[in-house]
């Protein structure tokens, strides 16, 4: 049997169900001790060190850029660098990003298993790119405010890399220039009115979260594809929650005064079908067994549930009322939600060993 490292928490609990089937007579003495000798308690959890330590040194960066903009020399050579002609600096930019999106390649394919400090080279990139696409369209900028095609340009030069370098991150980074591309286009064409065929922005959305959901699962058919259905999924189940969330507070209304004017009950079938789909969504992820369905429904249904509420109650009680009942049904929602993890952590080890 393969060795294989275990935190050293989940290595007690492996302990205790090996001790528990030895003692019930599930597996005899000597199948014990080779389950037993099959694994090994980590000591220190150094993936996690390694997450905090690039999330440490961004934030150092960052510190460094702040400290930097406080010197005023480097004041003076900024202002100088951004008096330069716009193609001179969307030039720089492209470059650099190109630079970078080849550094970022060849180091994943030297070293796949550094993956945060990969990302991280990425992530630059995608910065590079976008200011190139802004510089690009301060040079062809000819006052028609049709800013969405530079949008939709960054959607495709992000989609190319990704497909290219096979990186999710970037991938995601092309799917919310897509939705930035469809909120900009659509109000474009609609004159930047509130609606666009009948649909306030929120209600747009929800279909384009919805096809963005149907659209992940195509790319489960094709083998060279199949690798970015997660990250596809879980985007259009933001969009599409996020979306039916704000729909359930602001219905399909285009300005404030309309909304203010409206009575809550014309607003409740907005809520109704935000947890019908959420309820859908729990019984796909139940059905097929998919965890990310399974947690987005349950979370965005009592999203749902907490947000009416506060919307129906917030008036009427109390105040101290009204707390100790969100905070006594918040402590009853986490124990049992504690409760159920823990249980889905022990059936995941048992079958691990079982296997």
């Amino acid at each position: 049997m393969t060795d294989f490292e275990l935190p050293r928490r989940d290595a007690r609990r492996v302990a205790r169900v090996i001790e528990r089937w030895r003692e019930t007579g599930v597996i005899d003495e000597q199948t014990a001790a080779t389950l037993s000798a099959s694994y090994t308690a980590v000591p220190f959890n150094w993936r996690g060190l390694a997450r905090i330590s690039i999330l440490a040194a961004v934030i150092c960066i960052v510190i460094a850029v702040v400290t930097l903009f406080a010197d005023k020399q480097f004041v003076e050579f900024v202002k100088r660098i951004f008096t330069a002609p716009d193609l001179a600096l969307c030039l720089a930019l492209s470059v650099v990003a190109a630079v970078l999106y080849w550094g970022g390649i060849v180091r994943h394919r030297r070293h796949p298993e550094k993956i945060f400090t990969n990302e991280a080279i990425y992530l630059l990139a995608v910065v590079a790119t976008a200011g190139g696409i802004f510089f690009f369209g301060k040079v062809i900028d000819n006052g028609s405010g049709h800013f969405s095609v530079l949008i939709l340009l960054a959607c495709f030069v992000y989609a190319g890399v990704a497909l290219y370098a096979r990186s999710k991150l970037i991938w995601i980074f092309s799917l919310l220039s897509l939705g930035g591309w469809l909120g900009a286009e659509t109000g474009y064409v609609s004159g930047w009115g509130a609606y666009y065929f009948g649909m306030n922005y929120p209600l747009r959305f929800v279909f384009f979260g919805a096809a963005l959901c149907f659209a992940s699962y195509a790319l489960t058919k094709s083998d060279k594809l199949d690798y970015l259905f997660k990250s596809t999924y879980v985007i259009g189940l933001l969009y599409l929650f996020m979306a039916l969330w704000l729909m359930s507070i602001f219905g399909n209304y285009g300005d404030g005064e309309s909304w203010r004017a409206a009575k809550q009950i014309e607003l409740f079938h907005w809520s109704i079908l935000f947890a019908a789909v959420a309820a859908a969504v729990i019984w796909h992820g139940l059905k097929f067994d998919n965890a990310i369905s399974r947690g987005f429904g349950i979370t965005f249904l009592f999203i749902n549930l907490y947000t009416r509420f506060f919307e129906y109650f917030w008036d009427p009680l109390h105040k101290a009322i009204f707390f100790a009942v969100l905070g006594v049904s918040l402590w009853y929602l986490g124990s049992k939600a504690q409760r159920i993890w823990n249980l889905g952590r022990s059936r995941e080890l048992e079958n691990e060993m079982v296997s």
